[in-house]
């Protein structure tokens, strides 16, 4: 494994399962770890509570953590159930919000600090349910649809200055509440927290370094 001694990285999300994952492998190659999440949250490193539905709480997250030399958006949530043409403005705001608002608005407080210092890597989490709308999911595919469209431009964007975007896109993550949602699955099908642990540590380190708006595909065995 790389090290990343020294590297200053900020992962949203870490309250919930695959955030907390992210982090913790991040720590462990000694980087220097913020974990942001909408509720508090107990961590060995260090956590901030941050509304990044909010674009001013987005920017105090960033503006609290000094520069920042990766980004992780992990945060994010799932609902499915109504067709589209039952679909509610409190679902679509809500799967808009979660998967969508808060990469974009970590992205944008994040990216001109990284700009200015020629340096940066974000890594984001789309889905595999973005690349083709799926009955009963269409809030859902939707917001991880616009993770990967703004990963690609913001990608072509500035990767002439020294950053790199790129998002991965699990299939059915191994989690407590999907375990809850699925209790008949084959679990061990399933993508584990590691797995995206893995390839957001590889997309973050110098062997990515080109790799630019890419959608990397994680979907174990699902």
């Amino acid at each position: 494994m790389e090290s990343f001694a020294g590297k200053n990285v900020v992962v949203t999300g870490t309250a919930g399962a695959v955030g907390r994952v992210v982090a913790l492998r991040f720590h462990d190659a000694a980087a220097v770890v913020t974990g942001v999440d909408v509720v508090a949250h107990d961590a060995p490193w260090r956590t901030l509570v941050a509304d990044l539905v909010d674009p001013n709480g987005a920017k105090e997250a960033v503006a609290a953590t000094g520069p920042i030399d990766i980004l992780a958006n992990i945060a994010g949530g799932f609902a499915m159930g109504e067709s589209v043409a039952e679909t509610t403005d409190d679902t679509w705001d809500f799967m808009m919000n979660m998967n969508a608002r808060t990469a974009l608005n970590m992205c944008r407080a994040a990216v001109p600090g990284m700009v200015a210092r020629g340096a940066g890597r974000i890594v984001n989490i789309g889905a595999r349910a973005a690349l083709r709308g799926v009955a009963a999911m269409g809030a859902y595919v939707a917001s991880k649809s616009v993770v990967v469209r703004i990963t690609e431009t913001l990608a072509d964007e500035v990767k002439r200055h020294g950053v790199n975007v790129n998002c991965i896109l699990p299939s059915i993550v191994d989690t407590p509440r999907n375990r809850a949602d699925m209790p008949d699955a084959n679990f061990a099908e399933w993508v584990s927290p590691n797995d995206i642990a893995n390839v957001t540590l590889f997309l973050a380190s110098s062997s990515a370094a080109a790799i630019n708006g890419a959608s990397i595909p994680v979907e174990g065995l699902s």
